[in-house]
């Protein structure tokens, strides 16, 4: 039950988010003087609706987004009223119509922020340092996190670290001082620059008294640390058997890295600003992979293993939120839920028609246009005849609606999953 309820708010979550995307729409186009005809949400057949003025609101039975029409978005409109024809989109200055055109994607932004600032400080935001792989922790910056307990023997993951049970000590590092956090400056008369380095070096120790030292709130310190004999995972293996070495036990686990950070109220800001930036960045990278990651989805539906990391539908999203809910961990349907939205934003910029970007670019390319002929002395060339561009935005259409099938089809009959339900 848990888990369809977490489908259900999953879907309603971003039901309500693409319907505020068109409001975003519909208030910086009555700001400015501009004509809205209908805001609905949904598709299909109309539920009920009303008017207030000059605007017919309403819902419709599939709901699966949301529109608002605008009287005049371009010159080639033929529905537009002689009495409306200067409140047409089209007649207002370019900076209002890109206003409203990407108010849209400014609104998942905002609902992104919002979202992505509470969770930092009710539940923590995702560390984006994190690493992904056994490469980007070597190349991490060397603050540990310390246990209290360590193991002489491979660690097993059915006993509790016990010290003086099970082949359990207490932790070296701990037991001289050192804390979560700590940046390991040197080992010994080596310096350390990263965490590959520090794992290495310490594997090259004997047991015995070594001083580390690190760096505690920007201030240095020393501690003398005795290191123990200990077993440990070989960092040469690639796959096979895991095969074990006699090393110097420090009492951290190299991979204890927080994958999750809590901020207050105050310092979830710029960690809101970091988090969105990472998912810009990440997003932008997404995109550029798309084309590839086709096969992978094709062979999803026929049968092979699903790649986690291909793209998903609001299906595929709204079953992660459903996980999320079943399991307890509020911070993943939270976190697919602002991704989400960032990703929207972005791909409704995109430059192609029938997205908002392509209207933002058509409006922007007819300015410098008009700018340019009039530099040279020639009379305006006019408004771009978006009749011409029809076959262009067809093709977007019939590949937007490929992929989105595509997507969901394998959402479900092959969907990602974090769990095992």
């Amino acid at each position: 039950m848990s888990y369809w309820l977490g489908f259900a708010a999953f879907a309603l979550a971003i039901l309500i988010s693409v319907s505020l995307h068109e409001l975003g729409h519909m208030i910086t186009a009555k700001r400015f003087g501009m004509k809205v005809t209908r805001y609905f949400v949904g598709f299909g057949p109309t539920v009920f609706s009303f008017r207030r003025g000059e605007t017919e609101y309403g819902l419709k039975a599939i709901p699966l987004g949301g529109f608002c029409k605008i009287v005049g978005m371009t010159p080639q409109d033929d529905d537009v009223a002689p009495e409306d024809q200067p409140r047409a989109m089209w007649r207002f200055p370019v900076w209002k119509r890109t206003v409203v055109m990407s108010a849209g994607s400014i609104t998942h932004f905002m609902l992104a922020a919002a979202a992505a600032w509470i969770t930092a400080f009710t539940i923590g935001l995702p560390n984006t340092d994190y690493p992904q792989n056994n490469a980007e922790t070597a190349t991490q910056a060397p603050v540990i996190q310390i246990s209290e307990c360590t193991w002489v023997n491979l660690p097993t993951e059915t006993q509790d670290c016990v010290p003086g049970q099970n082949g359990a000590v207490a932790g070296p590092a701990f037991a001289a001082g050192l804390r979560d956090g700590d940046l390991i400056t040197k080992v010994g008369d080596t310096p350390i620059t990263t965490y590959g380095q520090l794992t290495e070096v310490i594997r090259s120790l004997k047991p015995g008294e070594t001083p580390f030292q690190y760096q505690r709130d920007g201030v240095a310190a020393t501690a003398e640390v005795k290191l123990i004999a200990a077993q440990r995972a070989s960092l040469t293996d690639e796959d096979g058997p895991t095969t074990t070495v006699a090393v110097a036990g420090l009492g951290w686990d190299p991979h204890s890295i927080p994958s999750q950070i809590k901020y207050n109220a105050a310092s979830a800001v710029p960690a809101t600003a970091d988090f969105g930036w990472f998912l810009f960045k990440n997003t932008f990278e997404a995109l550029k992979r798309i084309p590839d990651k086709i096969p992978a989805l094709w062979h999803s539906i026929t049968g092979s293993e699903r790649d986690p990391d291909t793209p998903i539908s609001v299906i595929g999203a709204s079953r992660l939120g459903g996980e999320a809910i079943q399991h307890g961990v509020p911070e993943l349907f939270l976190n697919v839920f602002i991704s989400l939205n960032v990703f929207i934003g972005i791909f409704n910029l995109l430059p192609l028609l029938p997205l908002d970007g392509g209207h933002i670019a058509i409006a922007w390319y007819e300015r410098v246009r008009s700018w340019l002929y009039a530099r040279r002395g020639k009379p305006d060339p006019g408004r771009v005849d978006y009749y011409k561009l029809m076959p262009v935005t067809y093709a977007v259409i019939l590949i937007g609606g490929v992929f989105t099938l595509l997507t969901a089809t394998a959402d479900i009959v092959n969907p990602i999953t974090i769990f095992n339900r």
